[in-house]
């Protein structure tokens, strides 16, 4: 599949939230990515339900909803879904993962594991059924501005592998955190598929956000 950019509306201004989701809509940026945290499965409290509702009421662009919450099984229905939206949860934020996964589904979602960065990849073993996308930790989650941690990009490669021994080579992996222009292109280089970009690629300060945009897209497609 082509690259994909999941911009992250956490590193967005929220006071200018309308004219900059016509400006995605107009970069083409196929998804929003939505960080929501309950401040006990990460230190750290952002974005909620009504959020998530109001932003499928401003843009066609589907949501990339990343739950950093403990039992997030129980918590699925405070969220207002479309189908094309992908819902990841953290494998190690639930006992009953593969559960969780399908009630994803059967509220009409893409289903979506997140792996932090010292989980391993063997945690997936027996949910390739139940998949539409793997989401890659590449800093440990909770706060903006944090290095990639190197490992990561191995992380990216083996779960690619895993995939295509799966037979399901077609799912995407999607690498999130310091995706940097020259980041990137290592992520990219290892088999991830879609980039959550922030403060480091799309929403750099004092370059108008179409440059931005066009100059990453660039990098993960160069001529």
């Amino acid at each position: 599949m082509k690259p994909c950019i999941s911009a992250s509306i956490m590193c967005a201004d929220l006071m200018n939230i309308g004219s900059h989701l016509k400006e995605l809509e107009r970069c083409g940026c196929e998804y929003i990515h939505v960080d929501i945290m309950d401040g006990i499965f990460v230190p750290n409290y952002t974005l909620g339900t009504d959020l998530v509702r109001r932003l499928h009421q401003a843009t066609r662009i589907p949501l990339d909803l990343h739950l950093m919450v403990e039992a997030p099984e129980d918590k699925l229905d405070y969220f207002e879904l479309f189908p094309e939206d992908v819902v990841s949860i953290h494998v190690e934020s639930t006992r009953h993962l593969q559960k969780a996964l399908s009630k994803i589904r059967q509220r009409g979602a893409k289903a979506s594991a997140a792996l932090n960065p010292a989980t391993p990849i063997c945690c997936l073993d027996y949910l390739y059924d139940d998949l539409d996308m793997v989401l890659i930790m590449t800093v440990n989650p909770g706060f903006a501005g944090q290095k990639m941690i190197p490992s990561t990009l191995g992380k990216i490669t083996q779960v690619k592998e895993w995939l295509k021994q799966k037979g399901k080579g077609h799912i995407p992996v999607e690498a999130d955190g310091n995706v940097s222009f020259e980041n990137a292109v290592k992520m990219e280089r290892a088999g991830a598929d879609i980039f959550v970009a922030g403060t480091s690629s799309i929403y750099r300060q004092g370059i108008p956000f179409e440059d931005s945009v066009k100059a990453f897209r660039e990098v993960l497609r160069p001529n």
